[in-house]
């Protein structure tokens, strides 16, 4: 062979070589680019991870249904569909490549590729693929990224995107509709009586009558309780009575059991068979209501006063406190009770002292009148300074009023004192005239009943106050048997000076008394002549003896 042909198989077999070199430096930059390994003729897998353009390495990511991880290197039987395309390529890509690199690097390129690649450890938990298998396919890039993308370039329409897509989801869910029973129209029995059996109609109608007659019953029964009820509530008083006023601020009458209510029978027991019996009488008695007495009509027009300052003044306190002021004993006291509520009195505090002498307690009280039917009682509250009067019942009955409380009072030894009454009885009337002349303009001396007329004057000047002096619930009388003219003007001058009023003022020259009462029908009527009281009794009025002054002593 010449020289020429030798030099020229050379050459070509350098090309071949060159060539060779240049489609393994090509598959070897493939193999950086695609991140899958490559190997070269004779030698072992080369595996070279992918690596993005700052040099980090990325991952693979495969289908999430593949149990066994996708990293692990392929063996050897494995079929190179990658190598064998690239094999295919045409020599010209080829030699055009191989010309483009420079001897020297060419060189290099041959080096690394004559060298051996460290061997790969086998994974034990990655058993071989079959021959016939082929290797896991890795999945589409993942949405997240494109997702990841869009959000940051437009969040907005980002987000939109993703809230439309809920929306369309869920408008693609299948809704299931429930079906909707339509309310049962009422109908009468009459028309549904139809729709039932025979028997059961039947049935139905044979309880009927008797569910109605037991509903009759019941209702029967229910009247008959709530009307045996009502009854009850009629006969207990008030549970909405008003509360007493205090002491100190009220005017305070204290009334003895005997002048309140009638109790001549067990007085009567009580003197002729002793207090045992009298005691005994009153407890097998004690459910029997006690009839009124001659201070019963008195005590209710004090109420009524009561009732109407408290519907002018509802926080008022200057009222009549009445007081149950007796010796009887406590068991006695069960009956006053009940006869006390029977009547409707309001008489809250009461006295018992179980036979001692009740005149004991009567300051303690702050009592500004005492009435009893006892005159020795009522002596002994006079000594004490205290107002006092003994009541008498009237002979006969006689209407009162009942909207209007009325007061008569007697003028010497019950208003005024009895100063003038020492010169009548000493000296004559005369005398008495010259007298009241010559001190006309003297006021005369305050008597016991002084302080009780002021407390009515009180009471009467707050209704004066409300403009209710025609139609003032207190009324008050001066019947006198004082002549006007010889000694009437001192009595009123005196009321002046006292600043008292009194409504009416009655001068009888010493004409009896009774028949101008009977026209006046007073609750009570004070006077200290007994021939006054006998006289007013005949005619039916309730009186009151006050014991005062030089004409008791002459009796006595």
């Amino acid at each position: 062979m010449s020289q020429t042909s030798l030099k020229q198989k050379k050459k070509n077999e350098t090309g071949s070589r060159n060539s060779k070199d240049s489609l393994d430096t090509e598959k070897r930059k493939d193999s950086e680019k695609s991140g899958v390994r490559l190997s070269t003729q004779g030698s072992q897998e080369l595996s070279l991870p992918k690596t993005d353009s700052r040099g980090y390495v990325v991952r693979n990511q495969w289908s999430r249904t593949s149990r066994s991880p996708s990293t692990r290197a392929p063996s050897v039987e494995e079929p190179r569909s990658k190598n064998t395309s690239l094999k295919q390529l045409p020599s010209s890509s080829t030699t055009s490549r191989t010309s483009s690199t420079s001897p020297s690097q060419q060189e290099s390129l041959k080096q690394l590729s004559e060298e051996p690649s460290p061997p790969t450890p086998p994974l034990p938990s990655t058993p071989p693929m079959p021959l016939d298998s082929h290797p896991p396919t890795p999945p589409e890039p993942f949405s997240s990224s494109r997702r990841s993308t869009k959000m940051h370039e437009n969040p907005e329409a980002w987000a939109h995107g993703i809230v439309r897509e809920i929306r369309d989801s869920r408008d693609a869910m299948p809704q299931r509709d429930y079906p909707r029973t339509p309310p049962t129209e009422w109908k009468a029995y009459t028309q549904r009586r139809s729709t039932y059996s025979s028997q059961l109609d039947q049935d139905c109608l044979s309880e009927l009558p008797r569910q109605h007659h037991q509903r009759e019953e019941e209702e029967d029964e229910d009247e008959a309780y709530w009307a045996s009820v009502k009854t009850l509530y009629e006969k207990i008083p008030s549970c909405s009575r008003p509360r007493p006023p205090k002491p100190k601020n009220a005017i305070t009458i204290a009334v003895s059991s005997r002048a309140l209510f009638n109790m001549v029978d067990g007085r009567k027991i009580y003197e002729e068979e002793g207090l045992e019996k009298y005691m005994e009488y009153q407890l097998n008695n004690e459910n029997v209501i006690l009839t009124p007495g001659p201070a019963f009509r008195f005590v209710k027009a004090l109420q009524h006063v009561n009732a109407r300052l408290r519907e002018l003044y509802p926080s008022e306190q200057d009222l009549f406190d009445i007081v149950l002021m007796t010796n009887n004993h406590a068991q006695v006291g069960v009956r006053l009770i009940n006869s006390v509520n029977h009547y409707g009195l309001l008489i809250d505090r009461f006295c018992l002292t179980g036979g001692k002498s009740p005149i004991g307690y009567l300051k303690a009280y702050l009592t500004n009148l005492y009435l009893s039917a006892d005159s020795e009682k009522v002596q002994e509250a006079i000594q004490e300074g205290i107002a006092s009067a003994t009541m008498f019942d009237g002979a006969k009955d006689m209407a009162y009023c009942d909207t209007q409380l009325r007061v008569a009072f007697d003028g010497d030894a019950v208003l005024f004192s009895d100063e003038s009454e020492h010169i009548a009885k000493e000296h004559g009337l005369d005398k008495f005239f010259q007298h009241e002349t010559l001190f006309e303009n003297k006021p005369l001396a305050q008597g016991p009943l002084k302080g009780f007329l002021e407390d009515l004057g009180r009471l009467q000047k707050k209704f004066y106050a409300k403009d209710e002096r025609l139609l003032c619930p207190i009324r008050t009388y001066l019947v006198t048997a004082r002549s006007a003219a010889s000694s009437g003007a001192r009595v009123l001058k005196t009321l002046r000076r006292w600043g008292l009023e009194i409504d009416e003022a009655l001068f009888l020259a010493g004409a009896p008394k009774g028949p101008i009462l009977v026209k006046i029908r007073p609750h009570i009527f004070f006077d200290d002549h007994m021939f006054h009281i006998e006289g007013a009794q005949k005619f039916g009025t309730i009186t009151a003896h006050v014991p005062y002054g030089i004409n008791q002593k002459m009796n006595n």
